[in-house]
């Protein structure tokens, strides 16, 4: 087997799908956020940053995540996550198939997002 560049792929297994992401830069206030708060209830989820900078919310803390950092959002934890920079970020996540469903769900068009997170084990708690 060969390993082709992830840039722009989805790498996937029966139990793993690993992405690589980019975001073109945020605003430190207010921050723009990537994804809303919310909760898998069955999934964990990880994150490992290759540029830039991300921050996360993970329950009542938040964390600042440059380059050469990890971060995971185990099950049950509510969060959410953004780039608090105007430089660009580029970052893996690491999540399960359910999760990789559930952010195509939510792109489909018409889609009921309170309808898609229970959907996929997970809840939608809104925009911080």
């Amino acid at each position: 087997m060969v390993a082709a560049p992830l840039a722009g792929r989805v790498l996937h297994s029966a139990s793993l799908v690993l992405v690589e992401w980019r975001d073109p830069g945020g605003a430190p206030d207010p921050p723009r956020y990537i994804a809303p708060l919310h909760v898998h209830h069955e999934d964990d989820e990880a994150w490992y940053v290759l540029e830039g900078t991300l921050a996360f919310r993970l329950g009542d803390e938040e964390v600042e995540a440059p380059a050469g950092a990890a971060v995971v959002a185990e099950r049950g934890t509510v969060h959410t996550y953004w780039n608090p920079r105007p430089e660009p970020a580029r970052y893996l996540l690491a999540m399960t198939p359910r999760i990789h469903a559930l952010i195509e769900a939510l792109h489909a068009p018409g889609a009921d997002p309170d309808a898609v997170f229970r959907d996929h084990a997970s809840t939608l708690i809104g925009w911080p």
